[in-house]
């Protein structure tokens, strides 16, 4: 077994085999336990020193809402001018696509399946959802504010919107909604409309391939580059290994003049000053503030506890608290400034770390990602997930067990940081391969799903 302090003010190790805590003094009842140089919860009862620290002897410290006061911090992460190109479709706009797809995005649940042949017979890809018709207010706006960031998407080439025709979000009322578009690469059709939809769609497919067909990769900066950033099946290696890699990337990154987005917003909870104190400026910082506390009063507002988060496959991995896992699960956003807070449907705007409100769940907030303009999604599992998202998402293994067993999920091993390897060039190197074409797991196994947030009535 081997052992690792992760902070010179820790009191509990990890064993860098299982992911789980070890007592490296006593800890008697009441007392703080100490990782990542953070409290993440109090002994529950006397804690022997060498004796493991979990869900027996080991609870949150965190209660209720809480006051914030904003701390700026000292020297973050500076931006310049990009070093490293990649090879990309330039849209009309302006904007870059890593990838050159057709997508078919519906309006409504009720034409998944028509979606779904029309994208066998063609190549274009579908994402299947069950909403866009029988949704009251906030979830109705939310479905449509998705759909809108999957359409304007630049990682499609030509997108077919389909509709059913008799919808709540039908395609009249959605292009309200959506306003503007390049009609040579967003085309439109409701079902009812023709007596052979399925002819109907396979034709105007075949017009958004011939469209898209036109675009070519060609050079430019990095800085162009949108990168989302999630977590999914974590365990106790995630804030040693993957996680921090991710954060590295994120650096390089920015520091460079990229963007990158971190989301999960409950899994910011326990860490949340972390970015707080990094925000740019108190507008930034107020924004923030109100991410973390609008996310508790949803819990509230369900009669839900706020800071029960960690699932069964955390827990085995040796995550026992909600500080302990946002505590790596922020890393993922390495130290870079916070520029801007998102919700859903927002489209990036700014060069640096963003926020994305979501949750934590890991089909949402790919989703979510997506649809805030992220070219690709790099995702940090401990325990493995084959999910995908609509754009490529890189899976990036906390452990070489897993980097062995699931090598048809897993794209990169973060796994010998555990030794002490430095393998942020290395991935840093890989991503760029990834945004000059090369495929992931997810795309190779055809992948790609969506899932839109819901919060109120379904009539």
């Amino acid at each position: 077994m081997s052992l690792l302090k992760i902070n010179p003010l820790d009191n509990v190790a990890v064993d860098t085999s299982t992911g789980h805590k070890e007592a490296l003094s006593d800890i008697k009842c009441g007392e703080n336990v100490i990782k990542y140089g953070f409290p993440i919860g109090h002994a529950t009862k006397d804690i022997k020193k060498g004796e493991r620290v979990h869900t027996d002897n080991l609870a949150t410290n965190l209660k209720d809402k809480l006051e914030y006061t904003y701390q700026p911090a000292n020297n973050l992460l500076e931006t310049g001018d990009s070093r490293h190109t990649i090879n990309a479709y330039v849209r009309p706009d302006g904007e870059i696509g890593i990838r050159n797809d057709i997508w078919i995005v519906n309006t409504v649940g009720c034409v998944n399946k028509l979606a779904e042949k029309l994208a066998a017979k063609t190549g274009a890809f579908c994402f299947p959802h069950p909403y866009g018709c029988s949704q009251l207010g906030g979830d109705h706006i939310t479905t449509q504010a998705i759909l809108k960031g999957l359409i304007n998407h630049p990682n499609a080439g030509g997108v077919l919107v389909l509709g059913l025709g008799c919808e709540n979000n039908n395609i009249g009322v959605f292009k309200e909604f959506l306003g503007p578009v390049d009609e040579n690469r967003v085309r439109f059709m409701n079902a009812q409309d023709y007596d052979d939809d399925f002819a109907q769609g396979v034709k105007l497919i075949a017009e958004l391939h011939e469209y898209a067909s036109k675009f070519k990769r060609e050079p430019v900066p990095v800085s162009k580059l949108r990168v989302g950033l999630k977590c999914g099946g974590s365990d106790g290696l995630s804030g040693i290994t993957a996680n921090p890699l991710i954060g590295q990337f994120s650096d390089m990154l920015i520091k460079e003049g990229g963007s990158t987005i971190l989301t999960e917003v409950p899994e910011m909870f326990g860490a949340e000053t972390i970015l707080m104190n990094r925000c740019v400026n108190k507008e930034i910082f107020d924004k923030t503030v109100n991410l973390i506390n609008d996310f508790k009063d949803y819990f509230i507002r369900h009669d839900q506890v706020v800071y029960e988060n960690p699932s069964p496959g955390n827990k085995a991995g040796g995550i026992t608290t909600l500080e302990e896992k946002s505590l790596g699960c922020v890393q993922k956003g390495g130290m870079g400034p916070v520029v801007d807070v998102l919700t859903y449907g927002d489209r990036l705007e700014k060069n640096g770390l963003n926020l994305l409100n979501g949750p934590g769940n890991d089909i949402v907030a790919v989703t979510n990602l997506t649809a805030a303009g992220c070219h690709l999604i790099l995702f940090s599992t401990g325990r493995g997930t084959p999910l995908g998202a609509p754009v490529p998402t890189v899976k990036v293994s906390t452990n070489n067990d897993l980097a062995s067993r699931k090598s048809n999920w897993i794209d990169f091993n973060a796994g010998p940081m555990v030794e002490g390897q430095d393998l942020s060039r290395d991935f840093f190197n890989y991503i760029l391969d990834v945004a000059n074409g090369k495929e992931t797991k997810n795309e190779i196994n055809e992948y790609r799903e969506i899932a839109i947030f819901k919060d109120g009535v379904t009539l």
